[in-house]
């Protein structure tokens, strides 16, 4: 949420700036104020996850010692299975990955200052989950089965590069060309159809780029 200012992500505090060892708060995501405070050592590197509340919602969080959190599988995957531990018992609203404040008073102060924001977004999200959905094309070359299932693209590879001599950097471009227009156009017309099919399910949707899985 952009109002959440306060809020940092990790990097190099001069010394200063930073609290003593341990104080640190990594935030996984804002509840609607819960009467259990303690989670288990289940928070990155091992911390125990608590809540620190403010009014009307609190936040969950670990300590964290005075070290970097670098975005490792280890470290991406625990932030993820705090995150499918509250889905199980409440609404939560999640934090990106790397998401530290310096102190629980810090904390405090963006549950507080953003109180209104944070109940609108977690009632928005109540009953509700995000979830993503990947469609690729599962195939050993992209580029072949597109020919395949392509007859101007297979007229042109045929044309260019099919014959006794070697094509011209120019004839590669064409082709190329052609192939990253018909991919494209293949692209939105499956997202398209995917979001036919979601959106009578779905509250919102927001697209990407598809993927392709092929050589």
């Amino acid at each position: 949420m952009n109002r959440v200012a306060h809020l940092k992500k990790e990097a190099t505090p001069h010394a200063a700036d930073q609290t003593a060892a341990g104080t640190r708060k990594y935030l996984y995501a804002v509840i609607a104020r819960d009467p259990q405070e303690d989670y288990g050592p289940s928070g990155i590197n091992d911390g125990v996850v608590y809540t620190i509340a403010k009014g009307r919602v609190a936040a969950v969080v670990s300590d964290l010692p005075n070290e970097k959190i670098r975005p490792e599988r280890r470290h991406l995957s625990v932030h993820q299975q705090v995150l499918q531990k509250l889905l199980g018992r409440t609404t939560p609203l999640p934090m990106s990955f790397g998401i530290i404040a310096d102190s629980a008073k810090a904390v405090e102060k963006i549950l507080s200052t953003n109180q209104e924001a944070l109940l609108k977004q977690l009632h928005r999200l109540e009953g509700k989950v995000e979830m993503g959905l990947r469609v690729a094309w599962d195939v050993p070359n992209i580029f072949e089965y597109f020919v395949n299932t392509h007859p101007e693209l297979k007229a042109a590879r045929d044309r260019f590069l099919r014959g006794q001599r070697e094509p011209t950097q120019e004839e590669k471009i064409e082709v190329g060309r052609l192939f990253d227009r018909i991919l494209q156009e293949d692209r939105e017309a499956y997202a398209d159809h995917v979001e036919s099919i979601l959106s009578p399910l779905a509250v919102n949707s927001k697209g990407t780029n598809a993927a392709t899985n092929g050589k």
